[in-house]
């Protein structure tokens, strides 16, 4: 959704910068994420920035909803620059992530509407700024995720909260698999509220600045029923493969199923860095059995701690990103992954 700002800011915030842009009229605060050339990739100036337009705003009696945005028209947000993260020391990586879990909380308690446009491209981080929101907006174009398997970490930003309450083990299977939801996907997961055309985001903004105070009643009105969800004619193998601890029971189950997605999600889970694996299947349970945001974001501030001191993140974003090569993980192999580490690793 790339809605260009007025020429003149009505109300800018001070606390926006080129890359976070924020500003007031009619009502309505609206978050631009500008850094299309990077998918929007946030970083830590950005995550700050955020959080004191946001801290400002809900003070703000001026403000009576906020509406966040991706500057381009690839997505909302690709997550956190993990390339700059990767390249800087643990000590800059932890500012961050100490710095991007505050903002979510932010967002799951911001006490005013908050209308979140899902359009496009949406990962991790971006998920973390969005999938907490009061409110939350998919379209046909949305491909949202928690994808940080595939890069040697494990789903954060409380994205494990929003996987374990998804029905059966759909959640289980999309962090295992680094999979991808449609909007669709992301309405029946739990990760959004409405579905709403594209081509509609442009009038449904300027009905939101009109008429802040009555946010939902505006976005419902635009909405319309998704198609059928994918992942829904998917469950049944889905729920029969991912249930329990055992990582190893589960690729058994899907080697044995007969579906034959069973065996491409097999093939992707063996691609993914096996710590990560296995941190990531016990997050998502400890987050199903304590559902409480501050805990799971804290559980996530730990959790980043205890896995940047390993090789496996910065080897996943070399491999991943940049050298676009086989990863090689430590461990290599599920089988020699330490319990006991995994315990650690997300222990508060």
């Amino acid at each position: 959704m790339d809605l260009t700002p007025p020429a003149t800011l009505p109300r800018s915030s001070a606390h926006a910068t080129e890359e976070l842009l924020a500003w007031i009229s009619g009502g309505l605060g609206t978050i631009r994420l500008n850094r299309p050339r990077a998918l929007n990739a946030m970083n830590v100036d950005m995550v700050k920035a955020m959080n004191r337009v946001l801290q400002d705003w809900a003070a703000d009696d001026a403000v009576r909803a906020v509406l966040l945005m991706g500057a381009g028209d690839r997505g909302l947000c690709a997550g956190g620059d993990i390339r700059a993260i990767a390249a800087g020391t643990d000590a800059e990586a932890m500012e961050f992530w100490s710095a991007e879990y505050a903002l979510n909380a932010t967002v799951a308690s911001f006490p005013k509407p908050y209308v979140a446009v899902m359009d496009g491209v949406v990962m991790g981080g971006g998920v973390g700024v969005s999938g907490h929101a009061g409110i939350r907006i998919v379209t046909e174009r949305t491909q949202a995720a928690m994808p940080e398997v595939r890069i040697g970490f494990s789903p954060d930003c409380a994205g494990a909260l929003l996987l374990a309450q998804a029905p059966g083990e759909l959640g289980t299977h999309l962090a295992l698999t680094a999979g991808t939801m449609t909007g669709a996907d992301a309405i029946l997961c739990g990760f959004a509220d409405y579905y709403v055309p594209s081509r509609s985001l442009r009038a449904l903004a300027a009905e939101l600045e009109e008429s802040p105070s009555d946010a939902a009643a505006v976005v419902a009105g635009f909405a319309v029923e998704p198609p059928e969800a994918p992942l829904a004619a998917e469950q049944e193998w889905i729920d029969e493969c991912y249930a329990g601890t055992d990582l190893q029971l589960i690729l058994e189950r899907l080697d044995g199923h007969e579906a034959p997605a069973a065996a491409e999600a097999a093939k992707a889970i063996r691609g993914m860095a096996p710590f990560s694996l296995a941190v990531a299947l016990a997050g998502l349970r400890a987050a199903a059995q304590d559902p409480v945001l501050e805990k799971v974001l804290a559980r996530d501030l730990t959790m980043a701690d205890r896995m940047i001191v390993r090789p496996d993140f910065r080897e996943g974003v070399r491999a991943r990103l940049i050298d676009r090569d086989a990863p090689v993980w430590m461990p290599g192999r599920l089988e020699d992954v330490s319990a006991e580490d995994v315990a650690w690793t997300l222990a508060l």
